[in-house]
């Protein structure tokens, strides 16, 4: 089933997927491991949202560009981009999955009506309320579409080489960092609903890994259907370029901007933190191995039989 798979990208998603697993079964665990406070919660939000606004804009939406065969390119891309980011805020407006400050001192940030309640128990209150297999379907979708991001990415990554060197095992190296910050704190939300539900520690070990396999598996079914849907139709893989940079640009804006309006403390830290996630994020589309970026530049497979 996966023989048109170039088995580079095979081996990289295996050791992407390993790291994935472990890191967000870690993150079900972090209140047990470290005392995330808001102020702490809020810094790595900020620092994630960074980095993925960078990949958004630096590399997710410039290689949807060169990858389409298209004159109208930039316009196909731009489009895929706004569907993108409306599929995901549909997506949070239906099911509420996009809060991670758990903490006991943090403010109630799940609706902007009640900003400045300052109940210390409101967020308790509220966790206990909602239901956690909601959050967890959201979440789940959330991340097999980051799991078609990482693999598109890393497709792209690899057709755009123009030549093979030590770099080139890094392909989808942005997007896969930008998923491995960020799933920790989804992880985080289900295990503490979990947890507020009164669910059994072996019940949240059960959800946490089946949610820690979807991205990695997502990622390689995507792989698959890139391998053979985009055989001298680099219109796809593009297109799913394009609507990850949406979905990025959405879930990064929707962590900074409740900060920018609610939150008058830490201001400086949280925006230092920021642009070290968008530094970070360029700094990984500068050290990439060199590409050929010119429209129509690319070929998906190596096996390619011609024509577009």
């Amino acid at each position: 089933m996966f023989e048109a798979v170039d088995p580079l990208l095979l081996s990289m998603l295996a050791v992407y997927s390993v790291i994935l697993v472990a890191a967000i079964m870690l993150g079900g665990k972090l209140p047990t491991l470290i005392t995330m406070t808001h102020t702490r919660t809020q810094l790595v939000m900020s620092f994630v949202s960074g980095l993925m606004l960078g990949i958004a804009v630096f590399h997710l939406l410039p290689h949807a560009i060169y990858t389409i065969a298209n004159q109208q390119a930039v316009e196909i891309a731009t489009r895929w981009t706004m569907f993108g980011l409306l599929a995901m805020f549909l997506l949070l407006r239906v099911f509420h999955f996009h809060h991670h400050d758990m903490s006991d001192d943090a403010h109630e940030s799940q609706c902007v009506e009640h900003a400045h309640d300052n109940n210390d128990h409101s967020v308790g209150n509220k966790t206990k309320s909602v239901s956690w297999m909601g959050i967890a379907l959201g979440l789940t979708i959330h991340t097999m579409i980051d799991g078609v991001a990482l693999a598109a990415s890393m497709q792209a990554d690899l057709a755009l080489l123009s030549d093979y060197n030590a770099l080139t095992v890094l392909v989808g190296l942005g997007v896969f960092l930008a998923i491995l910050l960020h799933k920790p704190l989804d992880a985080l939300t289900i295990s503490s609903l979990m947890n507020n539900s009164g669910a059994s520690k072996t019940k949240r070990c059960l959800v946490m890994f089946a949610f820690a396999v979807i991205c990695p598996l997502s990622a390689l079914a995507a792989l698959w259907g890139i391998s053979f849907v985009s055989v001298g139709h680099e219109l796809y893989l593009g297109a799913a370029l394009a609507f990850s940079a949406g979905v990025f640009l959405c879930i990064s804006l929707s962590d900074l901007l409740p900060e920018v309006h609610f939150h008058s403390h830490d201001r400086l830290k949280m925006t230092i933190v920021l642009l070290l996630g968008v530094g970070l994020a360029l700094l990984l589309v500068s050290v990439e191995p060199p590409h050929r970026h010119s429209l129509g530049s690319i070929e998906l497979n190596h096996n390619q039989e011609g024509g577009h």
